[in-house]
């Protein structure tokens, strides 16, 4: 039986209440496509429109849900090449040059990653989205050319990118419905 009103909570590593689990299984594949998708989840959950905002500004700031935002699909506003840009970073500005490459147009995600020596030596990724090979290219080399002066010098490679062939699975992780 799910909660009648909706309490915040105090700790970040709170565990989920009914409540807030049945409004991540509402949510997690996006908003309902309504006219008004905060009256639809509140007539739903038995809440006030109030309650709903609450629950969802509460789960942001415990970083249950990371945002909640428009996610436009890039296949079909014809951005279909794809490249995971990988970098091998001096490790003292890793995080400077990562905000900075995060911030680029045709950056989607941007984060640090241990390396794994001998074989791996980058520790800066960037996923880069272009409408041909040739824009990827051209998107990779304004990344070098921002890092030129913090790029690894050594006997591997600085830097490498990582293209898609095929999708296989294009989700976040997605909560299972109890099976009560």
């Amino acid at each position: 039986m799910l909660d009648s009103t909706y309490q915040s909570r105090e700790r970040k590593n709170a565990p989920l209440t009914s409540i807030e689990r049945e409004f991540i299984l509402l949510t997690q594949k996006g908003l309902p496509i309504v006219s008004r998708p905060y009256d639809h989840l509140a007539e739903k959950l038995k809440l006030s429109v109030a309650e709903i905002l609450a629950m969802s500004e509460d789960l942001l700031e415990r970083g249950v849900i990371r945002r909640i935002a428009a996610v436009p699909n890039h296949y079909r506003a014809g951005y279909t090449f794809n490249g995971m840009t990988v970098w091998d970073v001096q490790d003292d500005v890793v995080k400077e040059y990562g905000a900075l490459i995060g911030r680029l147009p045709f950056v989607s995600h941007c984060y640090q990653r241990p390396r794994c020596l001998p074989e791996w030596n980058y520790n800066l990724f960037a996923m880069i989205h272009g409408k041909n090979e040739q824009q990827i290219s051209e998107y990779r080399t304004q990344i070098k050319q921002l890092l030129k002066d913090v790029l690894q010098t050594s006997e591997h490679k600085s830097n490498d990118m990582l293209t898609s062939s095929k999708i296989l699975k294009k989700t976040g992780l997605r909560l299972q419905a109890n099976k009560d």
